[in-house]
């Protein structure tokens, strides 16, 4: 049996062109924010408190005009490849929820809730002075249809999810600024997804979204258009492998 991966060092526009359409079934992504200048703007310290800040990493400060043009051409690739009825989980910012969901719905995505992932242990950076950041949003989309797979088992889940920050153990091959843990990526795969379906990640980064996708026996499609954050997902996939 083949590696249940395939993983394009590309923009997720150019890996699009090589995947059938009608053929995944989730899409699980963290694409850029863009808050690089408006971060910048407000003359915070985070680059001088955090090693590698988003801010100052060159994907995340586009101005938003070529930013929503750029994700609004994403969704319509997107609509080709995704199953009538897959799902989109979609963490962004909260200022750009109201912008994603128009977008998607342009392309005929489903919006059907935002919800909230909380960490329990962030960094109190600036804790004298205002709120912690501890919370992140995520967008739930179906694609055509109201309802796709939702596998609850009869129990009831809420739109909030709570989970430590990425643990040092998922970081042992190296890290990206924007690391979700694969904790909380393995509950919207266990939900959305059944065993061997597709899942897929435009903006792959250090590949957790394929780590919680194989480690739950599904298949794993993911871009990523760093050849160093590539380098990485394959080292963490082949550890999968290997397990």
């Amino acid at each position: 049996m083949g590696k249940k991966y395939t993983l394009y060092n590309a923009s997720c526009m150019e890996a699009m062109k090589n995947m059938e359409g009608n053929s995944v079934d989730l899409i699980l992504t963290d694409p850029p924010y863009n808050l690089g200048l408006f971060m910048k703007n407000r003359a915070t310290n985070l680059k001088a408190m955090r090693e590698n800040f988003f801010g100052a990493a060159g994907w995340d400060d586009l101005e938003f005009e070529e930013w929503e043009k750029d994700m609004d051409a994403m969704f319509g690739e997107l609509s080709r490849v995704i199953k009538e009825r897959g799902s989109v989980i979609m963490f962004m910012s909260i200022i750009k929820v109201e912008t994603i969901i128009r977008l998607a719905e342009k392309h005929g995505f489903y919006y059907k809730t935002t919800g909230i992932w909380h960490k329990t242990n962030p960094m109190p950076r600036n804790m004298n002075l205002h709120f912690i950041n501890s919370t992140e949003a995520w967008i739930y989309f179906t694609y055509k249809k109201h309802t796709g797979t939702f596998n609850n088992e009869g129990i009831a889940i809420h739109d909030f999810f709570e989970t430590s920050v990425t643990p040092a153990g998922e970081k042992r091959h190296g890290k990206h600024p924007t690391q979700k843990p694969v904790q909380l990526l393995e509950k919207f795969v266990k939900l959305l997804t059944n065993e061997n379906d597709v899942v897929f990640d435009p903006f792959c980064g250090s590949g957790s979204s394929g780590v919680a996708a194989l480690q739950m026996n599904r298949r794993f499609i993911g871009s990523e258009i760093s050849e160093e954050y590539c380098k990485l997902s394959e080292e963490r996939f082949k550890e999968v492998d290997k397990n």
